[in-house]
């Protein structure tokens, strides 16, 4: 068999088993957190799975460097419906992905869209319900999602997510960490000047102008969560919590760290490989 195709189908199946396997973990945070440093560390959850998998599929790669092609041992079937549902998981996250980006609400209040250039979209009929102040904290509310291209990050959440189906621990970290992105642009929103009372306001005649309708899966609109509007509106209406330094090396950290185990997993991979798989393809024969 030609060395890339197996190799393909091995990154399929262990790295998909792996996948799942890690995205059982019911990992949890304190929301004493402050609201941006809460977000982070729930966006690095979402991605814990997905780097346990590059982590296999790296091992596999340094495998692949040490074997002629095509691979002299026999492959068995059982390799190939071991991996079918995998690769069953995968195909559907990437056609929900394309769908996202066809499908977009025909009634929207107030919303962030566009993957690349993010804008802000106001429907004529929702600026004319809120008053000036409350129209200014939706504005201030969104273009905080314009600034960390949330739009994008929100489709890519849904993508690593779907890739973790049908496991329910996968969409709880989802939507604790969308309640969480909302959290954090409605303080960013308010350390710039907006008042939490209007920025409530602005949520609430959000949410009666939109009710029933359908989001886009890839938007930020200004209601979030709606599950978690009554303890988001609490939260505004009280004191904004002061502000701790920001922990931007925390993604420097955690992507050099992730460098080292990728390397280190190739290199093992390349070294020790060998044995492991000729004992999987034996097995399936």
């Amino acid at each position: 068999m030609e060395r890339e195709s197996l190799l393909a189908t091995l990154i399929v199946l262990l790295g998909g088993a792996a996948l799942q396997l890690f995205a059982i973990w019911p990992r949890r945070f304190s929301n004493e957190s402050a609201s941006r440093q809460l977000e982070r560390l729930q966006w690095l959850a979402l991605w814990w799975p997905i780097a346990s998998a590059l982590t296999v599929a790296a091992w596999l790669c340094g495998w692949a460097l040490s074997q002629p092609d095509p691979v002299p041992a026999h492959v068995g079937l059982l390799i190939f419906v071991a991996a079918a549902p995998f690769a069953y998981v995968g195909s559907r996250a990437v056609t929900r992905a394309a769908w996202s980006l066809c499908h977009s609400p025909r009634v929207y209040g107030i919303v962030t869209v566009g993957l690349l250039r993010p804008r802000i979209v106001v429907a004529p009929e929702l600026a004319k319900t809120l008053d000036e102040y409350a129209m200014q904290a939706a504005l201030a509310h969104e273009r905080a999602h314009v600034r960390h291209r949330d739009p994008l990050r929100i489709w890519l959440a849904q993508f690593v997510t779907d890739l973790q189906w049908p496991l329910s621990p996968a969409n709880r970290r989802f939507t604790s960490w969308l309640s969480a992105l909302e959290h954090a642009r409605d303080d960013e929103a308010r350390a710039g000047g907006v008042e939490g009372a209007d920025l409530a306001a602005a949520v609430l005649g959000s949410l009666r102008f939109q009710l029933g309708i359908d989001a886009a899966a890839a938007a930020a609109t200004l209601i979030g969560q709606p599950e978690a509007l009554p303890a988001r509106i609490a939260r505004l209406l009280l004191p904004l919590a002061e502000s701790r330094p920001d922990q931007k090396p925390l993604y420097l950290l955690v992507a050099g760290g992730l460098a080292m185990i990728w390397l280190a997993a190739l290199v093992l991979g390349l070294s020790c490989g060998e044995r492991l798989i000729d004992s999987l393809l034996a097995m399936s024969s």
